[in-house]
């Protein structure tokens, strides 16, 4: 999954090495390796990834253990940083899928991951009495249209950006 979800030549591996003792946590330490980019070895996870990139090999991971595991929601904040078009799509149709059998949330500037969304919700701040406050919304309808079209980068109010952003949504 993971040359799909942008990271060409993706590789996950898991390096499993004997404790002297075995412990509360079990007999082996546990590492995650991958390999983000064509030519390279697979290396520790933590050390080598992005947030963006750490994001999207946890969604490789959540896809691949949907059917399994019994977490109940996802949070993903940062999964659309460094991707853009056909990346972006499939990452938004990996997160969809994730998301028939998890509550899955999504923090997103990418108008294709927001466009494939079941709900969409909109984080507002502002200030009311010299005070900073922040506002969340859910947006449906032709609220949600103007606000994929603003995230497309376009005017909200043309009716060509604002028909960019209904085809993005019937997709979804």
């Amino acid at each position: 999954l993971l040359p799909e979800l942008g990271m060409p030549g993706g590789r996950f591996r898991v390096a499993l090495e004997a404790l002297p003792e075995p412990g509360a946590g079990g007999a082996e330490s546990v590492e995650f390796r991958v390999s983000l980019n064509p030519g390279f070895e697979p290396r520790s996870l933590r050390r080598i990834a992005s947030g963006g990139e750490l994001s999207r090999v946890m969604l490789a991971l959540k896809t691949v253990l949907a059917g399994v595991d019994g977490v109940p929601t996802l949070v993903f904040d940062e999964i659309d940083a460094g991707i853009g078009g056909a990346v972006a799509s499939a990452v938004a149709a990996k997160l969809r899928e994730v998301a028939a059998n998890h509550q899955v949330l999504v923090v997103t500037h990418l108008p294709q991951l927001a466009s494939r969304a079941h709900a969409h919700l909109v984080v507002e701040k502002g200030a009311r009495g010299g005070v900073a406050t922040t506002a969340v919304r859910t947006l449906a309808g032709e609220e949600r249209v103007r606000e994929i079209a603003r995230m497309l980068g376009g005017d909200p109010e043309s009716s060509r950006s604002r028909d960019h952003a209904r085809e993005l949504l019937e997709v979804g």
